[in-house]
């Protein structure tokens, strides 16, 4: 159960920086309220996985699962580059994502 939790504190995290994104500066108040909410929950459902997981790999897999999601919905919905070398990394990313679950 700990790892759904930290798969959805992640996808959290995600929700929570594209709603700052959308907020503009924290100017608009349903996207800055959205995005508060989204980051709550994001930090709570880390704090339960980190009961069963060690937690250098649940931050380490938290920050990768915001990381690597922003920069998708940044080139998908905000409409930043694709350019290789992004994408090259942002498959280091999801490969030591990968890496530190088969190691835990």
């Amino acid at each position: 159960m700990a790892w759904i939790f930290l798969l959805f504190a992640g996808l959290s995290e995600v929700v929570m920086v594209t709603f700052m994104k959308l907020s503009d500066g924290y100017k608009k108040l349903l996207p800055s309220i959205f995005s508060f909410a989204a980051g709550a929950l994001s930090f709570y459902l880390l704090s339960l996985s980190l009961l069963d997981i060690p937690v250098s790999t649940g931050y380490g897999i938290w920050t990768g699962i915001g990381s690597a999601g922003a920069v998708i919905i940044g080139m998908f919905y905000f409409k930043e580059r694709k350019d290789v070398k992004r994408l090259f990394f942002l498959c280091c990313i999801v490969g030591s994502i990968i890496g530190l679950k088969m190691v835990s």
